[in-house]
């Protein structure tokens, strides 16, 4: 019978859920690595194999050498059709940039209910099922919140505690949307025993990947499974900081549609405020030049 390690069933698990080509390229890439580490002692059964002509040729490669050679020249390969995919998801960020559309991505623990809650927020139909790593690829939708303002949501991969680095590595185009995005949606199991150890890990990886500084919002999901009506928490300058919400009953989505919209609203205003002071400067240096002039 085969023995896996728990790295190695966390890639088994990737493979088998993957659907999309780039997902499939990401989950080979760090199954590649993975086998690489562990080449050695694998092969010595194998003698040094011969080159040349019969006695006179020298010693060859070894069957270990050769096998590391070629897994290099294959992920060198599937790295560049990944770098290749990777560019195109930066041109469609881009076109969304330039069209002023906020971008919002769903982030947390894997089985935290993220792709239901993707579904409750944009009437989709994107496959949900109670496991680990149910969504491997990232897929973007157009969600409306409250007053008809339209906002990108994308549901990204789950995390989970020692996700290897090979995978974390490998995905880290698929990555870039949490990145990129102007909100963080930290989806979390309010159910969850282990809720506060598996937020610590979410925030742990947000941080390895440069998502540390987004700015994020707290959605306790799964209040059905416990004694806890919807609502929305503010901290001490009013802003919503966390909402609690059920994705499977749509209980308190309104809530969360709410505060979106709030974020929406803040960060335009902030960003118009930076266009205003950003054309005073200009105009002041401008006057100040035909001043000295």
């Amino acid at each position: 019978m085969p023995v896996l390690d728990r790295e190695l069933l966390i890639l088994q698990i990737f493979a088998q859920r993957a659907k999309s080509s780039e997902g499939k390229l990401q989950v080979e890439v760090a199954q590649l690595e993975h086998l690489a580490t562990r080449l050695v002692r694998g092969w010595t059964h194998l003698e040094r194999q011969r080159g040349g002509l019969g006695k006179t040729g020298g010693p060859g490669e070894k069957q270990i050498e050769l096998d590391r050679r070629l897994i290099g020249v294959r992920i060198k390969r599937l790295r560049e059709r990944l770098k290749a995919l990777g560019k195109q998801r930066r041109t469609q960020r881009r076109a969304r940039a330039r069209r002023d559309v906020f971008s919002v991505s769903l982030v947390g623990y894997t089985n935290a209910g993220k792709s239901t809650l993707f579904n409750a927020l944009t009437r989709g139909a994107s496959f949900v099922a109670d496991q680990l790593f149910a969504t491997l690829d990232t897929t973007s939708r157009r969600c409306f919140v409250a007053g008809a303002m339209e906002v990108v949501l994308s549901d990204t991969v789950g995390f989970i505690r020692g996700l290897p680095h090979q995978l974390v590595d490998a995905f880290k185009s698929t990555l870039e949307e949490s990145i990129e995005a102007d909100l963080l949606l930290h989806v979390v199991d309010a159910s969850s025993p282990a809720r506060d150890a598996q937020m610590a890990e979410v925030d742990r990886v947000l941080a390895e990947i440069g998502a540390a500084d987004v700015p994020r919002l707290l959605v306790f999901n799964k209040i059905d499974r416990l004694d806890r009506s919807a609502a929305a928490e503010r901290d001490a300058c009013g802003t919503i900081r966390a909402v609690f919400v059920s994705a499977a009953t749509g209980d308190g989505i309104e809530f969360l549609r709410e505060a979106i919209a709030e974020r929406v609203h803040a960060a335009r205003e902030a960003a118009a405020e930076s266009r205003q002071s950003a054309a005073a400067a200009v105009t002041a240096t401008a006057s100040a030049i035909s001043a000295h002039k």
